[in-house]
């Protein structure tokens, strides 16, 4: 429920856990350099492990709890050189490696009587906008892939519309660390700083967002 324009308003914010072969996740580094309030927003952080069905349910039961205004939900993608602001979510779970349970669901639906997809509700190209102009790289992404991020987006989005909420949604993707790529040659990175600066911004545009919206009703 958006709040009124002289209340704070709350925005959850979720990382994830190292997968794969990797030790560090930067979205989880991100969150710890992210402080508690930022604008006129209440900022709360959860990690969730990254498990399909499982991180839908952590967050799902966070919103119940918090009744957040928006969740931004970041997570790492590799190969990845900027910022990437993701724009739609697919209903469909297609893992090349498996999660940190050992599931590898292969063309598998998020929710069988759920869409084909939804589109994010934070100001997509307005976040990529205001990035971009901090002379960080930044871009609106199309595909969240196929695994637990997408898997994530997809299962908020879906929450959200089936209990008829107002609250908005979106994910980032963003890239490696540089500790990640010390063996991973012709690999892109990111600095921690850079990444945290690009998150701290999506944050202030969300919180805009939801200051005008809250205006508008």
């Amino acid at each position: 429920m958006i709040k009124g324009s002289d209340e704070i308003v709350k925005i959850l914010v979720t990382s994830f856990e190292p997968f794969g072969k990797e030790n560090i996740n930067p979205s989880s580094e991100i969150l710890k350099s992210i402080g508690d309030r930022l604008a006129d927003a209440e900022i709360i952080k959860i990690q969730l492990p990254t498990v399909f069905h499982l991180s839908i349910d952590k967050t799902t039961e966070k919103i119940r709890e918090i009744n957040p205004d928006a969740i931004l939900s970041i997570g790492q993608a590799a190969m990845r050189y900027d910022i990437g602001v993701e724009r739609i979510a697919i209903n469909i779970d297609d893992a090349k490696i498996s999660d940190t349970a050992g599931q590898q669901p292969i063309d598998i639906p998020v929710d069988p009587q759920g869409p084909i997809a939804y589109f994010a509700t934070i100001p997509v190209k307005k976040i990529v906008e205001e990035i971009r102009k901090e002379k960080i790289p930044a871009s609106v992404s199309n595909t969240a892939g196929t695994y637990v991020c997408n898997h994530l987006m997809y299962g908020i989005l879906n929450y959200i519309h089936k209990n008829g909420l107002s609250t908005k949604a979106g994910f980032i993707h963003v890239p490696y660390l540089s500790e990640q790529v010390l063996d991973k040659p012709h690999t892109p990175f990111m600095s921690l700083e850079d990444m945290t600066k690009a998150i701290s911004i999506a944050l202030r545009v969300i919180s805009i967002d939801l200051a005008k919206t809250s205006t508008n009703d």
